[in-house]
Order: C-alpha cells, then structure tokens, then sequence
C-alpha cells in the first residue's frame, strides 16, 4: 500500500536542497544575510592587514574581545530602538541622554554618595546604576508623553531632546570631566577585573546550552500540544548543535585572551602568589558588559515575541488606526515604548561611563545615529511593523566592526563617517528591495 504526497510535500520536491533546509531550519535567510556580511568584513579586514601591515591584527582573541565590549552600549540601546522604529517613530536622543545620565551619575558617585554611604561603600555602585536607569526611564517617559499626548511628532521631541539633553550634561558638570569613578562601578565596563574569568565563562556557556535545550525542544512540545506543524527532528538537533557549539567556540575565544602581564604582576603581588618564569595565564573570559548584553538581549526577544506588550507593538506598527479600533491604548503603548527606550539607554550610560572610568561631556555623541543605523541593519523597517531583537545586536555588532577595522588600517574620522553613512543608506536600500521582492 501506498500512500500519496501531501501538496506541501510535493512542493517541497520542487525546491532546491538548500531552500528544503532552510525551510526545515527555519532559518531567517536575512539572519544568514547579516552573518555573512559580517564574516566578510571581518576576514576583509584581516587580510588587509596581512597583505599591506604584514600581520593581521583583526581576528584576535584580543580584538574580538574588545569589539564585544565596544558593541555592548550601542548593542543595548539599539534593542529598544527596534521597538520605537517598528511603532513608526524615531528617537534622535538617546547620546545626549545617554551622556546626561551618565554625568549625573558621575556626580552622584563622586561628590555625594560617599558621603552618605562612606567611601568604598557597595551601596555607591548600586544606588547610582539605578539612579541612572531610573532617570533615564523618566526622560523617555516624557519624550512619550509630549509625543502621544501632546501630539508632537517623535522626530521634533526627539531632536530638541538632542540639544536640551547634551547642553544640561555640560550644565550639570561646568564642563568639567568627572573621574574616575567608584571602583566597584568601573567594573560594569569590562577589563581584566570586569570579566567573570576562565571558570565564570563555562559555567555561563553550561548556562547558555541548557538555555538552548530548553528553548528548541520546550518548544517543541508546545507546538505538538497546539497541532502546529514540526520541524524534523534532525533539524532540532542541527539547531541544537550549532547553537551550542557557536556558544562554546565564542567562550574559547574569550578565554584565549590573557591579562596583560603588568596587571598580572600587580594581581600577584596583591594576593601574595608567585609568577612562573614563563608568567602567569590568566583568562578574561566573559565581559561583564557583554553578559549584561546578552541578558537584555535575551529579555527584550521575550518581552517583543512572547508577551501581550510585544504582540501590541507589533499590531501598532503594522496598523496603528486598527490597533487603536481593536482597543489598544496606542497613546499609552507610546509612553511606555519610550519610557523603555530611555531605561535602556540608563543602562548604556551605565555600562559606557563605566568601561571609561569617567563621565566626560563627549559621551555618546552620535551615538542616536550608530544605534539607529544598527536597528536598521538589523531588519527594523522604517515603514514600521517589522523588526527583530537578534538583528539588531547582530546590526551593533557589524557597525562596530566597521569602526574598530577602519581604525586598525588607519582610516581617519572623516573617512569613518563616510563609510557609516554609506552603509546605512545602502542598508535602507536592500531592505526597500527585499520587502519589494517578498510581497
């Protein structure tokens, strides 16, 4: 007895091998698309050191490292930009409040708390993180505000804050530099002490693949329980293997790059120990601000796909008239998106002015532009309605690495700006095409 193709089946048959595995993944081919670019810079710009310099200097533990840690700031607030740009608004403000925040808590932690907590207190580092969260909260709160209830269109409200907020951070301080900040704070940005080491690092990875586990196959088991289709079961474990072995292959890296051996004397020497002739190895592993990245990452992928909020964001983006008939409070989603984009950016002044040691009037200057670029280059549509959390900390990261190669191959400010700009109109560009050929 025989048994007759379903039509999928039978349309199945007429597709290549790799649209079948896509389609039985159920990868995003515009994932795939953004990795891919991203490799290609990454190997272009190593072999550009190695045919004119001699050396490349781009794939190394110790310039991943760092430009995991330089993603993190714009990486966080580029997470809360994709949901201001899916509801078809813009934020123009996160730099000058990023730079406020993080002057305000500079001066909290420098002049004040240690006079109420006592010098070295762990309640300084604590009280001005949430402080500096909170009051970021609150300015986005009012951006939202004066855009859903006063009708202000977000570009305008946005654009002021730019100005209002970048003047009251020189204000704040007289143009003065604030530094260097509590030590345990300073810890938030990264370095040798703001990573969680060689054993923290396989104890998050165990954490990570456990994760994965849970998410492919807990997922799994809902879809069987509701009757929606399932993926084949080699591709769960494909999945389950590549995600797996991505995350231990990225913590062997990180735990490849060593402190420099002038901290590791002065570790040694504060705890007593002797350095080996051949010195001492110790691995930086994780980066604090990294594992605050991938925590927000993973939050705000649960908060956009998994949660009543998300599910609005989305109705508002893609139909704002409908979503406000369907009984949305449109007005209110507005405060609150702002109000989350204005707490993430709290949090990036935390991890930014902690990874300088300083809160200094140059902070986050043109930051608006790199986190939307990201957001864009991630998939966020500025038609709104559609946009991705991993896409856009995938887009951080391919705008850092821009950055950080043009640096290491000597290219000047001028030049930088020039190439950033050219990416992003070329980004707006392939995603009006793409959308063209999908509809």
């Amino acid at each position: 007895m025989t048994t007759s193709p379903t039509p999928s089946q039978a349309a199945d048959r007429n597709l290549s091998p790799v649209a079948r595995f896509l389609k039985a993944t159920e990868i995003d081919t515009r994932l795939l698309g953004m990795v891919g670019a991203l490799l290609l810079i990454w190997i272009g710009f190593h072999l550009f050191g190695v045919a004119f310099k001699g050396a490349g200097s781009f794939l190394t533990p110790r310039n991943l490292w760092n430009l995991s840690v330089q993603t993190a700031s714009i990486g966080i607030m580029a997470t809360g930009m994709v949901l201001v740009i899916v509801t078809r608004h813009i934020d123009l403000s996160v730099g000058s409040v990023l730079g406020f925040c993080a002057m305000a808590m500079g001066i909290l932690q420098a002049r004040i708390l240690p006079d109420v907590f006592g010098l070295g207190s762990p309640m300084i580092w604590i009280v001005t993180a949430l402080a500096g969260m909170a009051l970021g909260m609150l300015i986005g709160a009012f951006h939202g505000w004066l855009i859903a209830y006063r009708g202000i269109p977000a570009f305008i409200v946005t654009l002021g804050g730019l100005l209002v907020w970048r003047g009251a951070a020189f204000l704040l301080a007289r143009g003065e530099t604030i530094s260097p900040l509590d030590s345990t704070f300073s810890l938030l940005g990264g370095g040798p002490y703001g990573s969680v080491g060689a054993v923290g690092s396989w104890i998050v990875a165990l954490i990570a693949c456990a994760a994965i586990l849970w998410m492919i196959f807990g997922g799994r088991k809902n879809r069987a329980r509701h009757g929606f289709a399932l993926r084949p079961m080699w591709a769960e474990y494909f999945l389950t293997v590549l995600g797996c072995g991505l995350v231990l292959g990225a913590t062997l890296l990180v735990n490849a790059y060593p402190w420099p051996k002038g901290i590791v004397t002065q570790f040694a020497a504060a705890n007593g120990l002797t350095v080996p002739e051949g010195g001492m190895f110790i691995s930086h592993g994780w980066a604090i601000p990294v594992l605050i990245l991938m925590g927000v990452g993973v939050v705000m992928t649960v908060l956009a796909t998994r949660t009543r909020f998300g599910r609005y964001v989305f109705a508002i983006g893609g139909n704002p008239d409908a979503a406000e008939l369907s009984g949305i409070n449109t007005k209110w989603m507005t405060v609150k998106i702002f109000a989350l984009m204005g707490f993430l950016t709290g949090l990036s002044s935390v991890v930014a002015s902690a990874r300088l040691n300083s809160a200094t009037n140059a902070l986050g200057t043109l930051d608006e532009l790199y986190v939307i670029a990201a957001a864009v280059i991630g998939g966020t549509s500025l038609a709104g309605g559609v946009g991705t959390i991993y896409g856009a900390i995938i887009g951080a990261l391919v705008m850092q690495s821009l950055q950080t190669g043009m640096v290491l191959i000597g290219f000047d400010a001028a030049l930088q700006n020039i190439v950033v700009g050219t990416v992003l109109v070329l980004a707006v560009y392939l995603d009006i095409v793409y959308r063209k050929k999908t509809k």
